[in-house]
């Protein structure tokens, strides 16, 4: 029994089971954080999975309903602007259907005059010069001509 007890206290006795407990706690440790690797990943991409596939199959759907809803609101904005326009044009061709309206823009824009009247245009030499040199009328085709002064008369119209 002496020799046992000897051994028991012993320093190569002692380093070896320290060696063995160590040894034992390392590997129950890497065996428990394997353990849970292992089932913590398995959910992880089972999860992970699951997640792109919404997000894959809902993608589309979802694009395409914020899409069609911007348009109904574009829809719903032109939808006004036309009602708008179309009072507008309402009034102006009620002003229109006045004698008293109609004689005025006629006057105004064709120079008309009443028999007896005289007629007098005061033209700005200033900007009859600027007009001349802006549009170059002279060196420009005479059906560009015609048209400015169509639009020209459409533009004072509105």
């Amino acid at each position: 029994m002496a020799v046992k007890d000897r051994d028991r206290f012993s320093t190569t006795t002692r380093i070896r089971l320290l060696g063995e407990q160590t040894a034992a706690r390392v590997y129950r440790s890497q065996t428990r954080r394997q353990a849970r690797r292992s089932r913590l990943t398995s959910r992880a991409a089972l999860l992970a999975l699951v997640l792109c596939t919404l997000i894959v199959a809902l993608a589309y759907p979802i694009r395409q309903y914020v899409s069609q809803r911007a348009e109904m609101a574009d829809m719903v904005r032109q939808k006004e602007r036309t009602r708008q326009r179309v009072e507008q044009l309402r009034d102006l061709k009620a002003r229109w259907q006045d004698d008293a309206y109609a004689e005025q823009q006629i006057r105004q824009r064709l120079h008309y005059v009443m028999p007896g009247e005289t007629g007098y245009v005061v033209i700005d030499p200033d900007a009859a010069r600027q007009s001349r040199a802006e549009l170059g009328a002279a060196d420009r085709p005479w059906y560009s001509n015609v048209w400015d002064g169509v639009d020209k008369s459409d533009a004072s119209d509105q």
